[in-house]
């Protein structure tokens, strides 16, 4: 029998397992449910376990203070105040320094070394939270009081609003050394998602720019830039969630105090993350714990608005992304 087409050529070959492909399309299914079932999960347990707070606080549990045990007063200002700032002035930090080490990477530095680099900056990225906090705490928190704190508070005493912004005992901990070290942890993460959005960057279109003579800085800023603006701003949305929710490191070198008196950025403060790994595992049943889930919940939102903000930038971003800006 001629199994051949009209046209002379061979017949397709017949689906011979069509229960393949409809197991893989459940499998795929499958997960994609799992993953917002987990989500709805994690978000009703802390609802739950957070309610007998909700109940007693509401909202003003934002704005309120106070945290004490003893006295069952529980607010939470001085986590999130910690946990906002010290995510702030990390990507303070990291975001210049990433975009400085992924431009010279993707245009200026040597064939030789750029692999050899990348590497090394993506192994950042491997090193525990833990011996980032170790390190901060025994070496960078000690350097940072005797090299910086002590003479900003030679240069600046007595000045009304700089005086108090690095007042304080040089001990080298608190929010900026907290900061510091989460921009250290977060550079890798959004290092590499730039480096790897500027090599996406179609070549014709940066020699065509190196051509009508521009430098190296007018290519990247009016040629890769617009280009990969949406991945950029992916990237540093990636390094703003992971500084939220780093818990060891932040807990080494932040102080772990709760008070608001003072507007130092070396006084020691305290953050969500540190605050649930210093005191859950010894809060009793009661407010305690469920002020503390209250922290969780009140992190876990956090995070949902800087994911929907940085989703809706992104899509407005995309409506030009490939042309110039």
């Amino acid at each position: 029998m001629d199994r051949s087409t009209p046209t002379g050529g061979p017949r397709p070959t017949s689906v011979r397992a069509p229960w393949a492909d409809r197991l893989f399309s459940l499998a795929a299914h499958s997960a994609a449910w799992l993953t917002l079932i987990l989500l709805i999960g994690i978000l009703v347990s802390l609802l739950v376990g957070a309610m007998p707070a909700i109940r007693e606080y509401g909202l003003s549990f934002l704005w309120t203070s106070e945290w004490d045990p003893a006295a069952e007063r529980f607010g939470g200002l001085v986590m999130i105040y910690g946990t906002l700032m010290t995510s702030i002035i990390a990507l303070v930090i990291a975001v210049p320094v990433s975009f400085g080490i992924a431009l010279f990477l993707t245009e200026l530095s040597p064939q030789w070394l750029k692999r050899q680099l990348g590497t090394a900056i993506e192994l950042l990225a491997a090193v525990p939270s833990i011996v980032y906090g170790m390190w901060g705490l025994m070496v960078f928190g000690p350097l940072l009081a005797t090299y910086v704190q002590q003479p900003l508070q030679a240069a600046f005493k007595g000045v009304p609003v700089l005086g108090a912004l690095v007042s304080g005992p040089p001990v080298g901990i608190g929010l900026l050394s907290a900061g510091i070290i989460l921009a250290i942890m977060v550079i890798p993460y959004i290092a590499s998602v730039m480096r790897d959005v500027f090599e996406v960057t179609p070549p014709m279109l940066k020699e065509s720019a190196y051509g009508l003579g521009s430098t190296t800085w007018e290519v990247v800023w009016n040629i890769v830039l617009p280009y990969t603006k949406a991945g950029v701003v992916g990237g540093i949305m990636l390094g703003l969630g992971r500084a939220l929710g780093e818990t060891m490191a932040v807990t080494f070198v932040i102080g772990n105090m709760n008070q608001l008196d003072s507007v130092s950025l070396f006084e020691a403060a305290n953050s969500i993350t540190s605050a649930l790994a210093n005191e859950f595992a010894e809060a009793g049943e009661g407010l305690h714990q469920a002020s503390l889930i209250y922290l969780g919940l009140i992190l876990f939102f956090i995070t949902f608005v800087v994911l929907a903000l940085s989703k809706l930038l992104l899509a407005q971003l995309r409506k030009g992304e490939g042309s110039r800006s």
